[in-house]
């Protein structure tokens, strides 16, 4: 009976100091998880008052609703509904109400540290395809600093201006 139960404890103690230290599994532990986000609107509008340096869309948006998390893994996803240029001046008339853009991804800003200075890291997803009346959902796996600290999720378009941000 000895022999066994020694073998035994030795295997759980090893089992318990891989669990508590990460080893054998990712970590899948939300970093932020939301369901608003507010759509690009004056003065955000263009490079002159970027956000973290993403410039904001060159014309006004509106957004129906928004979802998503990003997990300490880079697991990430974002759903957003009716992301389409406002229905208002300075938007022309015919482009009101209308998504343009055939496909949007994501930008996640964060605060790190690079050596001794804080630094602002962002990293982009893929593109996915946006519907005309402006649905998408972004799914990826993106490489986080560590750490990474007050981040912001943007939906761009592919050339990383932004139309929807996390807050309200």
């Amino acid at each position: 009976m000895k022999r066994l139960v020694a073998p035994l404890a030795a295997l759980l103690l090893i089992g318990l100091v891989a669990a508590t230290s990460g080893l054998g599994s990712s970590d899948s532990r939300k970093i932020v998880e939301f369901d608003v986000m507010a759509p690009v609107s004056e003065p955000f509008t263009g490079a002159t008052n970027s956000i973290r340096g993403v410039p904001g869309g060159g014309l006004p948006w509106e957004l129906d609703a928004a979802k998503g998390e990003l997990r300490a893994d880079g697991s990430f996803e974002v759903e957003v509904e009716g992301l389409v240029l406002a229905r208002r001046a300075p938007v022309p008339a015919a482009l009101q109400g209308t998504n343009p853009i055939a496909s949007f991804k994501a930008i996640v800003s964060c605060l790190t540290a690079d050596g001794s200075a804080p630094a602002t890291v962002k990293v982009s997803t893929a593109l996915a395809s946006a519907s005309a009346g402006g649905d998408a959902k972004i799914e990826d796996s993106l490489g986080l600093p560590s750490p990474c600290f007050a981040p912001i999720v943007f939906v761009t378009s592919p050339g990383g201006m932004w139309f929807a941000v996390t807050g309200r």
